[in-house]
Protein backbone atom coordinates (compact mmCIF):
# COMPACT_ATOMS: atom_id res chain seq x y z
CA UNK A 1 0.00 0.00 0.00
CA UNK A 2 1.23 3.83 -0.75
CA UNK A 3 1.82 6.37 1.79
CA UNK A 4 0.00 9.51 1.18
CA UNK A 5 3.76 11.11 0.43
CA UNK A 6 4.34 8.48 -2.25
CA UNK A 7 1.21 9.31 -3.89
CA UNK A 8 1.51 12.70 -3.57
CA UNK A 9 4.99 12.64 -5.56
CA UNK A 10 2.98 10.42 -7.91
CA UNK A 11 0.38 12.81 -8.84
CA UNK A 12 3.32 15.62 -8.50
CA UNK A 13 5.22 14.23 -11.55
CA UNK A 14 1.68 14.05 -13.63
CA UNK A 15 1.65 17.65 -12.92
CA UNK A 16 5.68 17.92 -13.71
CA UNK A 17 5.05 16.36 -17.14
CA UNK A 18 2.61 18.56 -17.95
CA UNK A 19 4.50 21.73 -17.39
CA UNK A 20 7.31 19.95 -19.38
CA UNK A 21 4.91 20.03 -22.16
CA UNK A 22 3.84 23.44 -21.83
CA UNK A 23 7.81 24.17 -21.99
CA UNK A 24 7.96 22.15 -24.92
CA UNK A 25 5.00 24.34 -26.41
CA UNK A 26 6.94 27.64 -25.82
CA UNK A 27 4.44 28.71 -23.22
CA UNK A 28 5.12 28.59 -19.38
CA UNK A 29 6.22 25.77 -17.79
CA UNK A 30 3.71 25.25 -15.16
CA UNK A 31 1.19 21.63 -14.93
CA UNK A 32 -1.32 21.12 -12.38
CA UNK A 33 -3.62 17.62 -11.82
CA UNK A 34 -6.81 17.71 -10.38
CA UNK A 35 -7.41 14.06 -8.47
CA UNK A 36 -10.38 12.90 -6.69
CA UNK A 37 -10.74 11.70 -3.37
CA UNK A 38 -10.07 8.23 -4.60
CA UNK A 39 -7.40 8.59 -7.16
CA UNK A 40 -8.66 9.54 -9.94
CA UNK A 41 -7.78 12.22 -12.45
CA UNK A 42 -9.96 14.37 -13.13
CA UNK A 43 -8.34 16.66 -15.39
CA UNK A 44 -4.15 17.32 -16.17
CA UNK A 45 -3.66 20.94 -17.76
CA UNK A 46 -0.74 22.97 -18.25
CA UNK A 47 -0.55 26.81 -18.72
CA UNK A 48 -1.73 27.76 -22.22
CA UNK A 49 -1.54 32.21 -21.64
CA UNK A 50 0.61 32.35 -24.76
CA UNK A 51 -0.34 29.36 -26.75
CA UNK A 52 -3.65 30.33 -26.74
CA UNK A 53 -3.18 33.79 -26.07
CA UNK A 54 -5.74 33.76 -23.15
CA UNK A 55 -5.77 36.01 -19.86
CA UNK A 56 -6.92 33.14 -17.37
CA UNK A 57 -5.13 29.36 -18.60
CA UNK A 58 -3.08 29.13 -16.01
CA UNK A 59 -2.22 25.00 -15.52
CA UNK A 60 -4.92 24.66 -12.56
CA UNK A 61 -7.24 26.75 -14.56
CA UNK A 62 -6.86 24.53 -17.36
CA UNK A 63 -6.32 20.93 -15.41
CA UNK A 64 -10.61 22.15 -14.66
CA UNK A 65 -11.29 23.04 -17.91
CA UNK A 66 -10.36 19.66 -18.98
CA UNK A 67 -12.29 18.15 -16.01
CA UNK A 68 -15.09 19.59 -17.71
CA UNK A 69 -18.53 20.15 -15.88
CA UNK A 70 -18.68 17.93 -12.81
CA UNK A 71 -21.66 17.97 -9.68
CA UNK A 72 -19.78 19.95 -6.69
CA UNK A 73 -19.45 17.01 -5.01
CA UNK A 74 -16.94 15.53 -7.41
CA UNK A 75 -14.60 18.53 -5.54
CA UNK A 76 -15.30 17.44 -1.84
CA UNK A 77 -11.75 15.84 -0.99
CA UNK A 78 -10.35 16.35 -4.40
CA UNK A 79 -6.57 17.25 -4.68
CA UNK A 80 -4.72 20.09 -6.60
CA UNK A 81 -1.35 19.10 -7.54
CA UNK A 82 0.69 21.67 -9.18
CA UNK A 83 4.19 22.62 -10.22
CA UNK A 84 3.90 26.14 -8.41
CA UNK A 85 1.97 27.73 -5.44
CA UNK A 86 -0.82 28.75 -7.06
CA UNK A 87 -1.95 32.07 -7.84
CA UNK A 88 -4.26 34.15 -6.53
CA UNK A 89 -6.95 33.18 -9.65
CA UNK A 90 -6.34 29.39 -9.17
CA UNK A 91 -6.48 29.93 -4.99
CA UNK A 92 -9.52 31.15 -6.06
CA UNK A 93 -11.00 28.47 -8.04
CA UNK A 94 -9.87 25.82 -5.96
CA UNK A 95 -11.96 27.49 -2.82
CA UNK A 96 -15.15 28.14 -5.01
CA UNK A 97 -15.00 24.15 -6.08
CA UNK A 98 -14.27 23.44 -2.52
CA UNK A 99 -11.03 21.49 -3.48
CA UNK A 100 -9.55 21.36 0.36
CA UNK A 101 -6.30 20.41 -0.75
CA UNK A 102 -3.37 21.52 -2.76
CA UNK A 103 -0.38 20.28 -3.12
CA UNK A 104 2.61 22.08 -5.24
CA UNK A 105 5.93 21.63 -6.07
CA UNK A 106 7.90 24.79 -5.38
CA UNK A 107 7.32 28.21 -3.62
CA UNK A 108 10.67 29.60 -4.13
CA UNK A 109 9.96 31.08 -7.50
CA UNK A 110 6.54 32.22 -6.28
CA UNK A 111 4.19 32.69 -3.29
CA UNK A 112 0.67 32.41 -4.27
CA UNK A 113 -2.28 32.27 -2.43
CA UNK A 114 -0.80 29.88 0.64
CA UNK A 115 -2.32 31.40 3.69
CA UNK A 116 -5.45 32.64 2.19
CA UNK A 117 -6.19 28.63 1.40
CA UNK A 118 -5.09 27.81 5.17
CA UNK A 119 -6.75 30.35 6.11
CA UNK A 120 -10.35 29.17 4.56
CA UNK A 121 -9.46 25.54 5.85
CA UNK A 122 -7.28 23.99 3.41
CA UNK A 123 -4.54 21.40 3.59
CA UNK A 124 -1.27 23.10 1.88
CA UNK A 125 1.62 20.90 1.03
CA UNK A 126 5.02 22.03 -0.71
CA UNK A 127 7.14 18.95 -1.61
CA UNK A 128 9.94 21.60 -2.35
CA UNK A 129 10.46 19.81 -5.53
CA UNK A 130 14.33 20.79 -7.39
CA UNK A 131 12.92 19.41 -10.68
CA UNK A 132 9.88 22.11 -10.43
CA UNK A 133 12.25 24.86 -9.32
CA UNK A 134 14.59 23.97 -11.98
CA UNK A 135 12.44 23.90 -14.90
CA UNK A 136 10.94 27.50 -13.32
CA UNK A 137 14.06 28.91 -13.30
CA UNK A 138 15.33 28.11 -16.81
CA UNK A 139 12.02 29.19 -18.24
CA UNK A 140 12.58 32.57 -16.38
CA UNK A 141 16.40 33.00 -17.61
CA UNK A 142 15.04 32.70 -21.14
CA UNK A 143 11.81 34.52 -20.89
CA UNK A 144 11.81 37.00 -17.98
CA UNK A 145 9.01 39.01 -19.80
CA UNK A 146 6.56 36.25 -20.10
CA UNK A 147 7.22 35.21 -16.72
CA UNK A 148 6.45 38.63 -15.67
CA UNK A 149 3.57 39.25 -17.25
CA UNK A 150 1.98 35.91 -16.13
CA UNK A 151 2.46 36.94 -12.70
CA UNK A 152 1.06 40.68 -13.40
CA UNK A 153 4.15 42.79 -12.98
Amino acid sequence: MSTQAEIDQKFLQLALEQAKKGYSENGIPIGAVLVSADGKVLGAGHNQRLQKGSAILHGEMDALEKAGRLPGSAYKGATMYSTLSPCNMCTGACLLYGINRVVFGENKTFVGGEDLLRSKGAEVINLENEECYDLMQKFIAERPQDWNEDIGV
